[in-house]
């Protein structure tokens, strides 16, 4: 083997690609995820930067030497699929690509250390207890393996069924695995009718017993959510170039209550009186991370414009106005009232007025 640190290291990041089972990696595609994994690794020096860009006969070479001519003598597969032409989308080609043909095989792989066993059982007998997680592929014959055993229940979280419960560890698997889908699922006011959409998705979040996944549409870009339990079936697209989130995605919802984020909407200081009844479960469960309990001359002020607010107690969020903030905004019923701004006064006492509409509509008196 060449002494070589860079070569050392292109066999490093080769060794992870070529283990990978969910894209099709072709020479060219290895040569330029090798060469972006070094220059994130180089960073900030400017030596380093300098150094030459991997050639594609140096990565042709590399393949060769890990799987003929060094120690390791690597089993790589190399196949054939159709992807469309550049040329011509409507036509395809040919396109070689290359794997180890066992997908667990590694050049640099070791045995665990018993403390490493021991943590990784931990880690899998406290995952198996998730109530509100399937089983991941592979979990189940991963903790069999190293005889993972749980006599009894310790975690449990509440889940909402999902008629295929194999959806959140196939979408998990695609973002771990950066991988662009195609999503076919259906909306809550049209259930008889499928649509599809290319996604590049980028992260599942729980709200309100709901699982939802956050992608960007590949036409638009724009950022979209869907609920799982809206989702048909996910087909991977490794064919397709997956585009990482500019970003810290999680900031984008620091602001909102929910998932749904109004990009037209401005930031809003919410304030709200919550009774006596509900005023400790409201503290103790914040609305919204931003909460805040107004004391003080400000809390004389707010009890001295609303004189019926004897008791209880004065909250602040700041917030992105979304249907799920008016929404828990109402849960609540007479035991809080929101103060201002006025735009967010008028949606929940609208949202009150069409609930107390229906009602009407459905027990009038014949």
């Amino acid at each position: 083997m060449p002494a070589n640190k860079n070569a050392v290291t292109r066999y490093y990041i080769l060794d992870k690609l070529l283990g990978n089972r969910y894209h099709n990696y072709s020479s060219k595609d290895l040569c330029q995820l090798v060469n972006e994994e070094l220059k994130e690794l180089r960073g900030s020096d400017e030596s380093e930067k300098k150094k030459e860009v991997v050639c594609l006969s140096t990565i042709q070479h590399d393949l060769h030497y890990l799987e003929y001519e060094g120690p390791f003598l690597a089993e790589i597969e190399h196949y054939q699929i159709d992807v469309p032409s550049q040329k011509n989308p409507n036509k395809t080609v040919k396109k070689t690509c290359h794997r180890y043909a066992d997908p667990s095989f590694s050049i640099f792989k070791k045995e665990m250390t018993e403390d490493e066993k021991y943590l990784l059982v931990e880690a899998l007998s406290l995952l198996g207890q998730f109530d509100g997680l399937p089983n991941l592929e592979g979990l189940e014959s991963l903790r069999n393996g190293l005889n993972v055993k749980t006599d009894w229940q310790i975690i449990s979280f509440t889940k909402n069924p999902l008629e295929n419960s194999t959806l959140l560890g196939e979408l998990f698997t695609a973002i771990s695995q950066r991988q662009v889908v195609e999503l076919h699922y259906h909306r809550f006011d049209t259930p008889d009718e499928e649509r599809t959409v290319t996604l590049h998705p980028y992260l599942l979040k729980e709200y309100n017993r709901r699982w939802y996944l956050i992608a960007a549409a590949e036409e638009s870009g724009k950022l979209l959510n869907f609920a799982l339990d809206r989702i048909d079936k996910v087909v991977p697209l490794p064919s397709h170039v997956y585009v990482l989130y500019d970003g810290d995605l999680n900031e984008r919802f620091e602001d909102i209550v929910g998932v749904t984020l109004n990009e037209d909407k401005d930031l809003q200081t919410i304030v709200f009186w919550v009774s006596n009844r509900s005023k400790d479960y409201v503290a103790t469960k914040p609305i919204h991370e931003s909460q805040r309990n107004i004391r003080g001359e400000r809390e004389e002020e707010l009890r001295e414009k609303y004189p019926t607010l004897r008791e209880g107690r004065f909250f602040s969020i700041d917030c992105i106005e979304n249907y799920e903030l008016i929404r828990e905004l109402t849960s609540f019923g007479k035991d809080l009232i929101v103060l201002s701004p006025q735009n967010i006064v008028e949606q929940v006492q609208q949202r009150i007025i069409e609930m107390q509409n229906e009602y009407a509509a459905v027990f009038k008196k014949r």
